[in-house]
This record gives structure tokens, C-alpha cells and sequence, in this order.
């Protein structure tokens, strides 16, 4: 698809630090709309959502409930409306918690859509296993039905996603109530033990063809916090042990294979007050490029070379 959608997420109200609202600027500044541009993509950006202040952290089992939920209603019929368009919607965070709002206005159209989870974490605790109460570590779960209702029924009432439709790939730390809930909801979860003992290309090769067979479209999330500290140092939930660089391009470069499956990407938890010199948001935007097809020696929009 040649036209391109940016919207914005500048929230970090589902996260343990601050800093991550100012994730969509550092990616921008990065050059994403030229480099894009240079790839032969139409591209238009929205700028950013409203995401209202942070005044209400009262629940401490989702700590700032009220205003990640009316970000994230306002997120969903937003990308409803780019999807509505035969736009592909490339949705800049802001931390993982917006991923509720981008997977619901997708859903409104393709119910039997799935998401290829790219994250350090599982994000699949609910307001009742959250060791910590950040939102940020429950968008998954959400979005298969789980958890607190009034999220679960955002955009459009009951879950998003059948469970058995999600891939995890990269997953290091995972919580023990994470753990009880991916098995009883089928989540097929690709560790990084996985990736070390069979190889990124083979990882991806299953869960693509897996996704592919068992859903309409699919859903892009990648969380920065996947790739390794030392390659992404700008992240507000650092874990050693990460993806390489080279694996990272990999995943992004293997999933702009598919083509029209692939409707939407979202990239999430750049944060620029714990960045070097902006190298994770350059990082981000580089991805993104591979998403959209770049090689090394031709670009997927290429039919023929020279």
C-alpha cells in the first residue's frame, strides 16, 4: 500500500517512568516522513492525539485508569478512520498501553485480524495481576478480553482479538500471572530462548506462516524494549539479552514479505530522556523503512531494477 498514515500517541501514562510522550517527536525528527517519501510512499501526518493530563492515580491497580482509557477510545476511532480510507495506518507511541486503542479501531473492521507482539514483555497481565498497576503491561491481554471490562469493551463491546491469533516474539521477562494466562488462552509465545536456540529466520518463518493461515490481516506492534539495551538504549523497561540489530531488521524486513497482509504498524516506548544522541528513534525509524520494504540493494515498490 502506497498511502501512509502517521498518527501520533504522546503518552506515558501506562508506563513506570515519564519521558515516553515525547516518543513521536524524537521519531519524527528522525526523518520518518522523508525517508518514507523516498521509498515512493503517500504520506500524510495527523500530528498527535489529545491525551489528557495525569491527574487521577488513585487506582493503584491501573494507575491513571481514566485518562489512558479516554486516550485510547480517542486512539480507536482515529485509526478506524484511516483504515476506513485504505490508509495503512503507522501509529507512533507513547507507551504500550495505546496498543488498546489502535487494535480496537482495527478490529471494528477486520474482526479476525491478528498481531504479531514484538516486546521484551508478554504485556498480558490484567488490573488483577499487575505487580506494578502500569497499564502499560496489560494491552495484549485487553485486547483478547481480558481484564477490566470497561477497556476490554473499547471501540466495540467484548474482545478484539482471538487469543490463538497473537505471536509473541522476543519475550525475556514475563511475569508468573502472565504466564498462567498466555497458557490458558492459547498465546503462541516465541522467547528469546527460542529465537537463540532456533534462529530468528525460523522463528519468523513459523509464525508468519501460523498468522497467515489463521487470520484475515495483520496487526504490527513493535516495542522498542525488544531489541537489546546496548542497540536501544532509550526505552523505559530495559531488559539485557534483547534481539540483535541484524534480528530486529530481520523480523521487519521478513513481515514486508506479506505484502496487503499486513494492514498496520504501531511502534511504541522510544523514550528520549533515557536515549543516546536520539539513536533509539533513529533506530525506530529504521525499522519502520525495512517494514516498508527497504533492502540493502532494492526496495519491495521496486518491480524491476536497472
Amino acid at each position: 500500500m502506497k498511502n501512509v498514515t502517521i498518527l501520533g500517541v504522546p503518552m506515558d501514562l501506562g508506563a513506570g517512568k515519564r519521558g515516553v510522550d515525547m516518543g513521536p517527536s524524537a521519531i519524527r525528527l528522525a526523518s520518518l516522513v522523508k525517508r518514507l517519501q523516498s521509498m515512493g510512499k503517500i504520506v500524510e501526518d495527523r500530528g498527535n492525539i489529545h491525551v489528557p493530563m495525569g491527574v487521577n492515580r488513585d487506582n493503584e491497580a491501573m494507575k491513571y485508569r481514566e485518562e489512558v482509557l479516554t486516550a485510547c477510545r480517542s486512539l480507536a476511532e482515529e485509526v478506524y478512520k484511516i483504515y476506513q480510507e485504505d490508509s495503512f495506518p503507522l501509529i507512533l507511541g507513547g507507551d504500550h498501553s495505546i496498543a488498546m486503542g489502535s487494535i480496537a479501531g482495527l478490529a471494528r473492521k477486520e474482526p479476525e485480524m491478528g498481531v504479531i507482539w514484538i516486546d521484551a514483555h508478554a504485556d498480558f497481565n490484567s488490573n488483577t495481576t499487575s505487580p506494578s498497576g502500569n497499564i502499560h503491561g496489560m494491552p495484549l491481554a485487553v485486547s483478547c478480553g481480558i481484564g477490566d471490562p470497561e477497556f476490554v469493551d473499547i471501540g466495540t463491546p467484548g474482545r478484539k482479538i482471538d487469543p490463538k491469533r497473537v505471536v509473541i516474539v522476543g519475550a525475556r521477562d514475563i511475569d508468573m500471572g502472565e504466564v498462567v494466562l498466555l497458557r490458558q488462552h492459547g498465546v503462541k509465545v516465541y522467547t528469546m530462548e527460542e529465537v537463540d536456540l532456533y534462529g530468528i529466520q525460523h522463528i519468523m518463518q513459523e509464525a508468519m506462516q501460523y498468522l497467515e493461515k489463521n487470520c484475515s490481516c495483520l496487526h504490527v506492534s513493535f516495542d522498542m524494549d525488544a531489541i537489546d539495551p546496548s542497540e536501544a538504549p532509550g526505552t523505559g523497561t530495559p531488559v539485557r539479552g534483547g534481539l540483535t540489530y541484524r534480528e530486529a531488521h530481520f523480523i521487519m524486513k521478513y513481515i514486508s514479505t506479506y505484502g496487503n497482509f499486513v494492514t498496520s504498524l504501531e511502534v511504541v516506548e522510544v523514550n528520549p530522556i533515557l536515549d543516546i544522541q536520539n539513536k533509539t528513534a533513529e533506530l525506530a525509524v529504521e525499522l519502520i523503512e525495512s517494514a516498508f520494504g527497504k533492502r540493502i540493494m532494492y526496495y519491495s515498490d521496486i518491480d524491476e531494477l536497472d
